[in-house]
């Protein structure tokens, strides 16, 4: 597979995507980043701005399997790795897999479930596996976290820790659709249009696990200039050093900008990467990453706010 077809899957899989979800463009861009990448990604924005819908179509254009969990403060870890239940007719334990053992997962308001249960999913996004009472099992190799948040409401909520957080390799905001978009939303549902029912929508298969497989190999020939390294890594080393910021990014974090950097090129159509790839990256992998001061935060001043002060300040390699 070229980069120019990459390009023109990833035109297919959002002109599907468009027969659901109205808007949204950056937004299914970074998913697309995100799925060639090998990443898993944390979407935040308010109830009812098709965090869900979108999951839910892209499993359908993907032809995958796709469960959802919805993260609640009585949620065990069992209930989303699985357990081994004793059988009783023949006096033996036999494996009951969790909803982990998919390839795209909703994780339904993460943040609402305590941390012993959040913890479940560390293993699961690094290593993709699961243990299970000391048995290592496989995950299938699509498979891919999306997890959602509030923005707003935080009572009753258990804050992700920055181990968890850093194994997003983006935090996407989304945001209220346009008037325009909103008027199309209506218009939508007004013609028929039913979010639970998505086969009355059409949306076709375009792509399977083998065509994104060759996708990812296909990009591993985007040219990445030294220069454009060194750029991501100086972008690094400013967050490490911004005063506003208590924490800065990790190596994995540069190695995140690197390959959606990569991926974007491709979905893009272009075999080289460019600065523009590398900036318009920064603020969903890094947000998640850093961790603000309070004294900032009493300022008002936001970590996006400290990420674009820190592009200004870069030399933009030519």
């Amino acid at each position: 597979m070229l980069v120019s077809d990459v390009q023109n899957l990833a035109e297919a899989i959002q002109k599907e995507m468009t027969k659901t979800v109205v808007g949204q463009t950056e937004v299914m861009d970074l998913v697309l980043v995100a799925l060639i990448a090998r990443g898993h990604i944390l979407m935040e924005g308010v109830p009812g701005t098709a965090k869900t819908l979108m999951v839910k179509t892209l499993a359908r254009t993907l032809d995958c399997d796709f469960k959802r969990v919805q993260f609640t403060p009585d949620l065990m870890p069992a209930d989303i790795i699985g357990t081994n239940v004793f059988n009783l007719r023949d006096s033996s334990f036999e494996l009951r897999r969790g909803p982990i053992f998919t390839d795209l997962l909703l994780a339904d308001e993460v943040n609402r479930t305590p941390p012993k249960t959040q913890s479940a999913l560390l293993e699961a996004m690094e290593e993709r596996q699961a243990t299970i009472d000391n048995q290592t099992h496989d995950l299938p190799p699509m498979f891919m976290v999306f997890a959602t948040q509030n923005p707003v409401e935080y009572e009753g909520t258990y804050p992700l820790p920055e181990a968890q957080l850093d194994r997003f390799m983006l935090k996407i905001a989304i945001g209220y659709p346009s008037q325009s978009e909103e008027n199309d939303i209506l218009t939508r549902y007004h013609n028929g249009f039913d979010a639970h029912d998505l086969e009355a929508a059409g949306i076709g298969t375009v792509a399977n696990y083998h065509v994104i497989n060759q996708c990812r190999e296909a990009v591993k020939d985007v040219v990445v200039d030294e220069a454009i390294i060194n750029y991501i890594s100086e972008i690094t080393l400013q967050t490490r050093q911004m005063p506003h910021f208590l924490l800065g990014g990790s190596p994995r974090a540069s190695i995140a900008l690197l390959l959606c950097s990569k991926s974007l090129a491709a979905v893009r159509g272009r075999e080289y990467v460019t600065p523009d790839d590398v900036k318009s990256l920064t603020l969903p992998v890094f947000r998640h990453r850093v961790i603000l001061r309070a004294e900032s935060e009493i300022e008002g001043i936001t970590v996006d706010d400290v990420l674009k002060n820190i592009l200004e300040s870069i030399e933009v390699p030519r």
